[in-house]
């Protein structure tokens, strides 16, 4: 970094001092990670504005890595910030740091200082593109009630007398074949119909095995709280066409999830927060998300004119997403028809198909040609309906006798 920028940084910068972090433990922040020496006491000079503070204790013995950690922070101008390591947990801890002790590290910052890591400013232009849209509020609010981000979030362990026995299904209830046999001749009036319900009830192989697994459910307060993609793709007392209107052209279920922000914006916010929980927090649910949030701004058709703005910032941001994205999930992507590359060539047909202008058709002109470019992904032909749209041929014959 230039003198004048970490001049800047020295005064209004930051400072996050973690103490009792042993040595090796993976920690990052932002974009960046490293694995910690015996003279970390944290990171000075951060950036004001929301940053991702995260970590992994690491086992002395085998080298073994904890799933990942962190937390959302939004660091305003010269804040400093204290957390402790908790040995017993390998976690970060949950006691507050009192003020006295906080007051002290700042006294004796002279001597900290040479502890402390500057941040890697050469990742904070792009991480404001990332995270362009999170307001402090809306990381709070999506963030899990207990603060903290984990990979695997902890589940609730089960009571013996709560724990799953599994299912029988009539066919097991029966001593043998025979003796169904047995049982049908017995029943002359038993009509076919009836037969073939109680076949329907019997229980599949696979909802046996699901029955033996236990109803795990997450510790309270520990899940991320993302917005809840509606069940329901129309509203109440839809016509039948209305219905297929509403599956094709799924508006109605962005503005429900929009009525629940604050502002339209917020819900690109999500998405990036979504995607950098994956990416950093490796949280296959946060991925899960993001894939979902991806699916439904690309199948909106009205949305894309009454939320410009929305769609704007939806290309920005997914184009930069795309770019970070770790090769394995972009790998083979058009071969293996991935949903996300499915979804936008419906994105990139609905926009024509709308007659988008402007700003925002020059925007969506230039992801694609990039796409194409960068990922050798292939866009033409969207005028043209795909294999799996394509209406079925029938042939009728005629029966001879």
């Amino acid at each position: 970094m230039d003198q004048e920028t970490a001049k800047k940084l020295l005064v209004e910068g930051g400072t996050f001092v973690f103490l009792g972090v042993p040595q090796e433990t993976q920690f990052g922040i932002d974009m960046q990670c490293w694995n910690t020496d015996e003279d970390f006491r944290g990171i000075k000079m951060i950036p004001p504005g929301l940053h991702y503070v995260h970590y992994s204790a690491v086992s002395k013995g085998t080298g073994d890595v904890c799933p990942r950690s962190g937390f959302m922070h939004y660091f305003h101008k010269k804040e400093f910030l204290v957390k402790m390591w908790d040995k017993k947990m390998e976690d970060i801890s949950v006691e507050e740091i009192s003020e006295e002790s906080i007051q002290r590290l700042k006294d004796n910052l002279f001597n900290l200082d040479r502890h402390l890591a500057p941040y890697p400013y050469e990742i904070w232009q792009k991480w404001k593109l990332l995270t362009s849209q999170i307001t402090a509020e809306l990381a709070t609010k999506l963030s899990p009630e207990k603060g903290i981000i984990r990979a695997s979030v902890e589940l609730l362990s089960m009571t013996d007398e709560d724990r799953p026995r599994g299912v029988k299904s009539e066919s097991m209830e029966s001593q043998d074949d025979s003796e169904s046999s047995k049982c049908a001749e017995e029943s002359p009036d038993e009509t076919p119909g009836q037969s073939d319900a109680k076949r329907a009830k019997r229980v599949t192989r696979e909802q046996k095995e699901n029955a033996m697994l236990p109803n795990l459910k997450p510790v309270p307060g520990a899940s991320m709280r993302f917005t809840e993609i509606p069940q329901d793709k129309y509203p109440p007392g839809s016509s039948p066409e209305e219905i297929t209107k509403h599956y094709l052209d799924q508006s109605y279920s962005l503005e429900l999830m929009i009525a629940q922000h604050d502002e339209p914006l917020h819900i690109i916010g999500e998405l990036q927060l979504a995607y950098l929980c994956f990416l950093i927090g490796h949280s296959l649910e946060c991925f899960e998300h993001w894939k979902s949030l991806v699916i439904l701004l690309c199948s909106c058709d009205d949305a894309i004119h009454k939320y410009r703005s929305v769609f704007f910032h939806f290309i920005r941001t997914i184009e930069i997403q795309i770019e970070e994205m770790p090769e394995d999930f972009l790998a083979d992507i058009v071969m293996n028809k991935n949903l996300v590359y499915k979804k936008l060539r419906e994105f990139f047909k609905t926009a024509y198909m709308s007659k988008v202008d402007g700003r925002l058709l020059t925007m969506i002109e230039r992801f694609k040609e990039n796409l194409t470019e960068k990922l050798q992904w292939d866009f033409t032909g969207l005028d043209a309906d795909e294999d799996d749209e394509r209406p079925v041929i029938v042939k009728l014959t005629e029966d001879v006798e």
